[in-house]
This record gives C-alpha cells, structure tokens and sequence, in this order.
C-alpha cells in the first residue's frame, strides 16, 4: 500500500466511500438544446478514472477524483457501491434502463478485483429492470450471462479502428481489436442486442473512409446491429495535452491540421468544423446503409446563431432511439418492475411531437436532466 491509502495492485487505486445518487443525463432539452439522448437512463459510475488511458478522453477535464487520476494515475474505487444502488432503486416505483458507465470503463483491470460491474447488473436483473454496459474492455463471462437474462439489456462495444497498432497509440489499455471484436460475436451468440461505438472518430488519424468501411463491415459480420460514431471533440482545460499527444505520435503537421479544424467552441470543449463533421456523417450514415445497419450520433450538435443547439441526429439518425434499440421505462408490479405498454423510450420524440407519454409521466416528456428526486417523486405518484 502507497501512502494515502493507495493499492497498487491491479493498478494504482483508492477505496471511497460514497452516498452518491443514481440520476440521468447531465443536460436537458431546455433552455438551450443540449440534449441529443433521446431515451432516459440511470447513470451508473463504480470507478472514477480509467487505466484504459485514451488521451483524448473528455472526462479528464473534470475535477475531483477525475483530475487525481490524471494527476496521479490513481482510480478511484467506489466501495460497495452495488449496495447503494440497490438501496436507491428499491425507493422506486419508476425506472429507466441502467447505463454502465457513461464516464469511465466498467470492464476496466480494477474491476476483475472488485466485480462492482457485475454487482450492479445483477441488482438490476434482479428487479428486472435493463442495463446498458458500454465498454472498450472485455465483457465477462458472468455479466454477459446476466445480460442475456435481462429482456431490453443491451452491450456497445466501442472500436477505434482496425488497426492494432494504431489502436495502442490511441490508448494504453483497452482490449485489442480482435478482442473487442470478440466480444461482439459473443454478445450476439447469445441474443443480446450489441451495438458497435466508432466513438469518436479522431479526424486525419481514423476517417480514412476505406477503413470505416472496413471497420463497420467487420462489426456486422460478428453481429453488431447498430452503430453509434462521433467526432472527437477537444476539452479546454485538457488542450495543450492532447495536442501534444497528437503531435508526438502523428506529427507536427497533424497537429497544424487539428489547430486549424478545431475553431467551433460548444461550452467547455473545442468542435471540428461543422462542414468537416457533416461530410463524416454523411459518409458513415451511407456506409452503414450499404451494410444494413442502423446507425446515430453521440452528443453532436451544431449551434444556430441565437445562441441554441440543434442535435445533428435530426439530419442523420437512421434508427428510432439513438443506441438502436427501445427500452421503454419500467415502473414497479408488486415486488418486480415491467416494462410499460406502448413506451418505446423516445422521450425526445414526445417533446418534440407534443405526445401524452404512455409512462403517465409528463415530466419524462420534457426530454430534462433528471435527478434520483424526481424519480422518487414520479415513484410517489404511481404509487
């Protein structure tokens, strides 16, 4: 044990103690249009940090234990946290589909010794409530199995690119390609709706377009349904870093280039121009429909000159919810939740549409940026 409190094995990491709450997407539709999700999740984070190491990763702009990581390199392990998830949905009547984890890898090494992962998704399978695991790791034998339980639990496995090499200059852990791959054949075998993440895409370094054809081909063949891709946006607080990151391993013109792309400020982070990225949507969105695939956008928007967003997926979504999939809200039967009748998870669609929700819940027509609060006081009313 290093000083601090701090394990050293598997990787560097600290035990924490922590009450915090289940909730959903950091930003709601209103007042200014940043919101490109359009089905509500519960978002699940065991691990602060992240030893896969993308250089390129937003959420080393956040503060707290997500800065120490990028300080020191040391994840931060939220100790029994499966318990305190399962004590905050058992105050519920109402659920989304669990999402683990939107910030940091939850098949990480760390979590082959604490299995916080596994806990999770099995409090959630136990009350019959979905999860989403996203992952640039391998999924485990036992999640997989508890997922092909859960009807409406779902996988995405995020490939960067085919090319091994390229791919550890991207990242200093993750599974390798041919592992991730992998992990699609295997969540297919066994029913589980799987959804490959070319998330995000790195301009000059991974747009090739004969090699997104081929990346997107390989995920089909191993069974991905629906494929999710970004472009990679730029943390102001993290700039300097990952320019010199781009420059060491690709050269001081690609970082010129970067310089130059890179101009279209949205909140805290720096966008690819809006011409580059609608030219790599367009492609990818035809790529995928020549392989019969689905295909949506992560958290793209483009800003109209009054001041508000507009989510690209308007102009490229080919698929109904934006991970491929609808999950309806669960709400609570005696002592298991079911999924609601008529509920496709769009929340989005009924706030644009207008539409009386088949939840009953009007507030989830608002298409917000909700808390466990509401979600108690939704379940307060159901009840």
């Amino acid at each position: 044990m290093r000083g601090g409190g701090v394990l050293e094995k598997p990787v560097p990491h600290a035990l924490v103690a922590s009450k915090k709450e289940l909730h959903g997407w950091w930003s709601g539709i209103e007042p200014n249009g940043a919101r490109e999700c359009t089905a509500e999740r519960l978002l699940i984070n065991p691990y602060n940090g992240c030893s896969h190491r993308c250089f390129f990763c937003y959420a080393l702009a956040f503060p707290g234990y997500f800065e120490r990581f990028r300080r020191e390199g040391i994840v931060t392990v939220f100790k029994d946290f499966d318990k305190v998830v399962s004590r905050q949905l058992d105050t519920l009547n109402v659920a989304s589909c669990g999402y683990l984890s939107p910030v940091t890898d939850p098949f990480q090494p760390i979590n082959r010794r604490y299995e916080l992962a596994e806990k999770i998704i099995e409090e959630f399978v136990r009350r019959n409530i979905p999860v989403n695991v996203v992952t640039k790791g391998v999924v485990s034998g036992k999640a997989l199995k508890l997922l092909k339980r859960q009807e409406h639990s779902f996988a995405q496995i995020t490939i960067l690119t085919l090319d091994e090499e390229l791919r550890r200059k991207l990242m200093q852990g993750g599974a390798s390609v041919d592992e991730l791959l992998k992990n699609i054949e295997r969540l297919s075998d066994a029913g589980i709706f799987t959804v490959c993440r070319i998330d995000p895409v790195l301009p000059f370094v991974t747009d090739d377009e004969a090699e997104l054809r081929a990346l997107v081909a390989a995920a089909k063949e191993r069974g991905a349904m629906h494929i999710v891709a970004s472009c990679v946006d730029i943390p102001l607080n993290t700039k300097s870093e990952i320019l010199r990151k781009i420059e060491a391993e690709f050269g001081e013109d690609v970082r010129r280039r970067y310089e130059r792309l890179f101009t279209e400020r949205i909140g805290p982070r720096l966008h690819a121009d809006i011409g580059y990225r609608r030219r790599l949507f367009r492609t990818l969105r035809e790529i995928c429909r020549r392989h019969n695939v689905t295909f949506a956008l992560c958290m793209e928007f483009e800003r109209l000159p009054n001041g508000r967003l507009r989510g690209l997926n308007a102009e490229f979504k080919t698929s109904n919810n934006c991970e491929g999939i609808d999950v309806p809200i669960y709400v609570r039967r005696d002592d298991r939740f079911e999924p609601v009748a008529g509920c496709d998870g769009n929340c989005l669609k009924c706030y644009f549409e207008g539409k009386p929700p088949a939840c009953g819940i009007p507030e989830l027509a608002k298409a917000g940026a909700w808390r466990l609060k509401d979600y108690k006081r939704w379940s307060a009313s159901l009840k």
